[in-house]
């Protein structure tokens, strides 16, 4: 309790709570523009840290930490533009709810989504944080392994009435996900002699192809509906969710909450994997899959609920063991190294108020983060007044200038043209995007934790002598099983009514 004391009064100083207020108004920013990652966000507000003290600057980051990865949300409701790769489940119900003229609605799930999922963490991992932390500790590579693989599973389920196009979009996905030099032998795999692709495919740039660039092209030879852009629809921006709609969605959002939680602490995981996992459990739970991907709330409270919630998540091991638990927390740590904060075990004993301050902090920006990002989204909701002919050409160069913002590398653009080419190829003949990212995302960590740990154990039969393992491996099929009857039980309905 002391320790809780301490950090509340350290976060709610007026020095504290102004560049906390800061930290989530540029994080949220930084988090709409494509291409401006969650870990590049934290990369451009490094510099606001050095004159800092160690307690302000972490107050600081963790809060552009949280509203960066809010304010993907923003660009991939809106414009089918995911602003960091967290938010790329995001759009699947996001822009459908845009398209019927219920933008405010669907940006108020989200923003709100993303404060009860950072909400929660925050106040899970600062009561469970040692047990949480020797948790983590016991996670190698065959429970990596089944994190992953449980990610993959929504691959089944994903489209039930186009399973083969849905299927062959997968295994391209993770065929993709093999391009690059390989982390075992360092052999170069689909590179075509190019150096390039040594690094394998870069996700984000390929997804903004996928998303924004192949919207565009299909809007080329498609006359597009402008009702969705007219200053009647757009009046519904202030048009916002209900407390009985959001009430309707609590089952979602704790099952989100804790998904994402323990995800994040899983170092390697990060926010992108939880987002997805979260969706792919809800549509095997939920009473009307065949709504996700229409514009269903459930999938966007699903996939802000589960992102957000893995940031606090991540900061676990980073505190406390020294181990980044995302690419985020990662930079996180070499910042606040600048400030001479040793990350480890010794961080709870020597110094505690860093851990306090950390989580307060959270607290304080996502709740801030309600407010502030619903704001900013108004502002960026106006750009839906201009028609789609010019709003499309700004589009494809904010999509354009925000790749080559993330590595200054031309060859991310060419990435990004490609993947809008196989994204207008994909929504022509009726393939499933969704399966191909959620391949291309997943693939690789599958492939290296079952390889690293058939090195060290010899037998994928030796992954049942862990515990966690077996826990993550049953929940896998119980979902299935309770896939496969309500399947059975639907055809048997229908033999019924034949």
């Amino acid at each position: 309790m002391d320790l809780l004391l301490s950090g509340i009064q350290t976060v709610f100083s007026p020095v504290a709570l102004g560049w906390i207020m800061l930290g989530v108004t540029l994080g949220v920013v930084f988090g709409a523009l494509p291409g401006i990652s969650a870990t590049m966000a934290i990369v451009l507000c490094i510099s606001f840290t050095y004159s800092m003290g160690p307690i302000i600057a972490i107050a600081f980051l963790s809060a552009v930490y949280c509203a960066s990865i809010t304010g993907g949300s923003i660009t991939a409701i809106l414009f089918k533009i995911p602003g960091t790769p967290s938010s790329a489940a995001t759009v699947l119900d996001g822009y459908p709810m845009v398209q019927r003229g219920e933008a405010g609605r669907a940006l108020s799930i989200a923003l709100i989504s993303s404060a009860v999922g950072g909400l929660f963490s925050a106040i899970i991992m600062f009561v469970m944080t040692q047990p949480l932390m020797k948790l983590a500790l016991k996670f190698n590579a065959a429970e990596q392994f089944a994190v992953c693989f449980l990610g993959l599973s929504i691959l089944a389920f994903i489209d039930n009435k186009n399973r083969i196009n849905t299927f062959i979009s997968g295994l391209i996905g993770l065929a993709m996900g093999c391009v690059g030099m390989d982390r075992f032998s360092f052999v170069p795999r689909f590179t075509f002699g190019s150096t390039r692709m040594l690094d394998g495919i870069t996700v984000l740039p390929f997804m903004l192809g996928m998303f924004a660039i192949a919207e565009i092209l299909s809007n080329i030879h498609t006359p597009v509906d402008f009702s969705a852009y007219s200053k009647d629809k757009q009046a519904n921006i202030s048009k916002m969710v209900s407390m009985k709609e959001l009430w309707s969605l609590k089952w979602t959002a704790i099952r989100a909450g804790i998904l994402g939680t323990f995800v994040g602490i899983v170092p390697g995981a990060g926010a992108t994997i939880a987002s997805w996992m979260s969706y792919s459990i809800e549509a095997k739970v939920s009473k009307n899959p065949e709504m996700l991907g229409n514009g269903d709330p459930h999938g966007i409270c699903a996939s802000e609920t589960a992102n957000n919630a893995a940031t606090g998540g991540a900061m676990v091991p980073l505190l406390a063991m020294g181990i980044p638990g995302s690419n985020a927390a990662a930079m996180m740590m070499t910042a606040l190294s600048i400030h001479g904060v040793v990350m480890g075990p010794l961080l709870l004993k020597s110094q505690p108020l860093y851990l306090s301050t950390t989580f307060t902090a959270m607290i304080v920006a996502n709740i801030a983060m309600i407010f502030i990002s619903l704001l900013i989204a108004r502002v960026f909701a106006q750009v839906l007044r201009v028609p789609y002919y010019v709003l499309g050409t700004l589009i494809m160069m904010l999509a354009i200038t925000g790749c080559y913002a993330y590595q200054a590398s031309l060859f991310d653009i060419t990435v990004m043209i490609v993947g809008g080419i196989f994204g207008y190829f994909f929504k022509k003949y009726k393939f499933n995007t969704t399966a191909l990212i959620l391949g291309l995302v997943l693939g690789s960590d599958t492939e290296y934790y079952l390889r690293r740990g058939l090195m060290m154990k010899g037998s994928f039969i030796k992954f049942f002598e862990r515990p966690i393992f077996c826990v993550l491996f049953a929940v896998f099929i119980i979902l299935y099983g309770y896939t496969l009857i309500q399947y059975l039980r639907g055809r048997k309905k229908q033999q019924i009514k034949q």
